[in-house]
Parts: structure tokens; sequence; C-alpha cells
């Protein structure tokens, strides 16, 4: 059994997963298709990403991959604890542009299902942490975009200060989200 939680943004969630514990550790069913169904979330997932962020301060985003290889993701950590991020990026929306967000973290066992048709990103709370996620296309360098973390216009409200921000060169050098055509 899974709880659902709606964040704020149409599609995008907040899930806990059922941990089943004895004095061995615990059990849980991450992903069960039938139950994420009966919850409204009905995709099929084809690839599992797993990322390791060495120290708190890590940014990886906002990132996203245009049609036809848009993603839906199913983020979850498990280790550490990370400030997850979703952003709607879909054109015509009456939330375009609007961002929701969600710790995560290995102790309280909590996910995020993110659609396609938005942006994602995370920013490691702790060393060493841990993020596993889901996708229901392919990776595909063509169709792999990225918006600025500080996009002003958008407003992600990042809980570190900016200069302690871990960032690739590509993060650091994405486009604002009025400078591109997402595809959505």
């Amino acid at each position: 059994m899974i709880e659902v939680r709606p964040l704020g943004l149409d599609g995008v969630l907040e899930i806990r997963p059922r941990r089943l514990r004895d004095d061995r550790g615990f059990f849980s069913e991450t992903w069960n298709e039938r139950e994420f169904r009966d919850a409204g979330i009905d995709v099929s997932f084809v690839q599992d990403n797993h990322s390791l962020s060495r120290e708190p301060g890590v940014l990886r985003g906002l990132h996203f991959q245009a049609p036809p290889f848009a993603q839906d993701k199913l983020i979850r950590v498990s280790r550490g604890s990370v400030f997850d991020v979703a952003v709607d990026i879909r054109s015509g929306s009456p939330t375009y542009g609007q961002w929701v967000s969600a710790i995560l973290s290995a102790a309280e066992w909590n996910q995020m299902f993110v659609p396609a048709g938005f942006a994602h990103g995370f920013l490691a709370l702790e060393p060493d942490t841990e993020v596993q996620y889901k996708v229901s296309a392919p990776y595909s360098r063509e169709h792999d975009r990225a918006i600025r973390f500080d996009d002003p216009a958008i407003g992600v409200e990042w809980p570190i200060d900016r200069a302690a921000l871990i960032l690739s060169d590509k993060d650091r050098a994405a486009p604002l989200l009025a400078e591109i055509e997402t595809g959505f």
C-alpha cells in the first residue's frame, strides 16, 4: 500500500511506500505497477538511473527531455537527503513556470513522481547522497535539455547559499526558461 499526496502542480506527487520492519531491518516495494496504477499513476518505466552526490550542495538540474523522448520520473533517495524540485514547463499551462518541492530522504522513505512536461532538479543536503530514479523514456542526447537553476522568472528557493552550490558546467551555462522551446 502506498500513500500519495499531491504537491500542488498537476500530476506532481509525493509517494510514501510502505516499509515492513522487523529486528532484521525492513522490506519495501518501491514500485508496484498495479498499486501505482490504482493510485492514478499509469506509466511504463524503461530505465533506472542512480546518482551519487559526494558533497552537500551538489545541485543537479533543472533537467528534462523534449518530446518524443519526454520522461515521467519516479525519484527516491536510498542514502542521505535531497531538496527535490519540479517546474512546470508546459506552455499554455495555468501553472507554467511555477515550481514545487519536497525533501526526499532515506529516513522518510518518500518519493516524488514528476510527469513529462516538468523540469526536474535536486540539491544534495547530506554527504554521499544516493538518488535512484525510474524514467519512462530512454536517455536521448539530442533531446536532453536544461534550464538555469536560478532563473529569476521561476524563483526556486534553494535552501543553501548560492556560493556553496556545486554545479556541472552544463547546469551553470543552462539557458533561462524564456530562452528555450521546451516542446511541451
